[in-house]
């Protein structure tokens, strides 16, 4: 196995000390959230590095404290792959010009990725059946259908599983956080909290995933608790 060397703070110590103190202090409360493992972290913060592009320094260290402990570049790739969806392409794209350049600076492999089946890759109404909610499908339909195509190519792309893939739970949060970042917290922020239940997630994990965000902009989380709460009380989601 490559030797990685793990993130310190002393690397954020060195830009300014009163900073990386804050930033310890921030990382352990937000860490203390007991709803997620350890691997579902790491998604989460890579998610964000992509939302917001921070794909210098923040990127390095959220990538190698993932690969120590287990999440491999074949995963972050899954995870790319899975929200450029939501992030955008180009975001995406970015994040895997970045994760290539430091798979050869750790001297890790670079995974051998297969290709989707050609039918994933069709649009129209020859087309295989979309996996997108038909609640979903439904708003989009209304919104205008060229759109609803779209969207159905969409979640056609991302219909395997197995290996080198995400489980409902893990696309789900992801998937959530998009949304806080992006403070798209309308009709998807509740879509995607639906698919975390369905994924096995409890509530309380659900709200985990809000509490853990908060490193990233708490005045953002401060508008999903709203929008949770309005999502709860109209879906009936029992809150502890």
């Amino acid at each position: 196995m490559t030797a990685v060397t793990p993130p310190s703070v002393t690397e954020v110590a060195a830009l300014d000390a009163m900073f990386a103190q804050m930033d310890a202090a921030t990382s352990g409360h937000v860490n203390a959230v007991s709803g997620l493992s350890d691997r579902e972290k790491v998604l989460l913060r890579l998610t964000a590095d992509v939302c917001a592009q921070t794909l210098g320094l923040p990127f390095e260290l959220h990538l190698r404290d993932g690969l120590q402990l287990g999440v491999t570049t074949a995963d972050v790739r899954a995870l790319l792959r899975l929200i450029s969806y939501d992030s955008g392409y180009h975001t995406a794209l970015a994040a895997l010009d970045r994760l290539a350049e430091l798979e050869t600076a750790l001297g890790l492999p670079n995974p051998n990725v297969g290709e989707l089946p050609g039918e994933f890759l069709t649009s129209g109404p020859d087309a295989p059946p979309s996996p997108l909610p038909e609640s979903a499908r439904a708003i989009l339909a209304q919104l205008d259908p060229y759109f609803l195509d779209y969207f159905d190519l969409q979640s056609r792309m991302r219909t395997p599983s197995g290996p080198d893939t995400l489980t409902i739970r893990e696309r789900a949060f992801a998937t959530m956080s998009i949304d806080i970042h992006y403070q798209t917290l309308d009709d998807t922020f509740r879509v995607h909290i639906q698919r975390a239940l369905g994924g096995g997630a409890s509530v309380d994990d659900v709200r985990d995933v809000l509490r853990f965000n908060a490193q990233f902009g708490a005045t953002r989380i401060w508008q999903a608790w709203k929008a949770f709460h309005v999502h709860a009380a109209e879906a009936g989601w029992a809150l502890d």
